[in-house]
């Protein structure tokens, strides 16, 4: 007789989260502030006595995006602000693990990306514009972390993830935080995007 391997995982929340088959109503902001406060990004390489958890990023994010795109509509910010919250599931991995396991983590990414854009009225694929400016709001708080966090230079992080305007990140600078105040200003953001869509 053979088992069937178990497929899900249980939320704080209470939810059962089918990470083959993530179906919109299993998704809470809450798991996801949560799960993505306590994942290091940089593999957790970074300065200081608190990780830099994905959580921090992704507000970075958004406010990156925000600062070069004025104009774009609330719903992309909100893309913006949830563009790596599969993660809160699957971890972070750094692009040279994800290289090496190949398209499985992709497909997975894809999946529980669709489910949680469902979840908060955004499409489940992004426009592919909005998708590559999202990237380079992603590629400038890459650089920012790379030099203030995690030991590049300045020549070496441009060297991978090219050199910002540097009008754009004037007056934003990394400090790490307790993951508990990290996950409450991310639903913070995430509910005052919301009341604005």
């Amino acid at each position: 007789m053979t088992t069937k391997t178990r497929a899900w995982q249980r939320m704080l929340s209470g939810r059962r989260l089918d990470l083959l088959d993530p179906t919109p109503v299993d998704i809470e902001i809450e798991d996801i502030a949560h799960g993505l406060a306590f994942v290091a990004r940089w593999n957790g390489q970074t300065r200081g006595d608190f990780a830099y958890s994905v959580a921090e990023h992704s507000l970075l994010v958004e406010e990156l995006f925000t600062r070069k795109y004025p104009k774009a509509p609330v719903k992309w910010q909100l893309a913006a602000l949830l563009h790596d919250a599969p993660e809160y599931v699957i971890g972070d991995m750094i692009s040279p693990v994800k290289a090496a396991v190949g398209s499985g983590y992709g497909e997975l990414d894809q999946k529980l990306t669709a489910a949680i854009h469902l979840r908060f009225g955004l499409p489940a694929t992004l426009p592919k514009t909005i998708k590559a400016q999202i990237k380079r709001a992603d590629n400038i708080s890459a650089w920012m972390e790379a030099v203030q966090i995690a030991g590049f230079s300045e020549s070496e992080a441009t060297k991978f993830f090219g050199r910002p305007d540097a009008e754009l990140i004037r007056g934003l600078d990394i400090h790490l935080r307790p993951p508990v105040e990290v996950r409450r200003d991310f639903v913070t953001r995430h509910e005052t995007l919301l009341a604005q869509l």
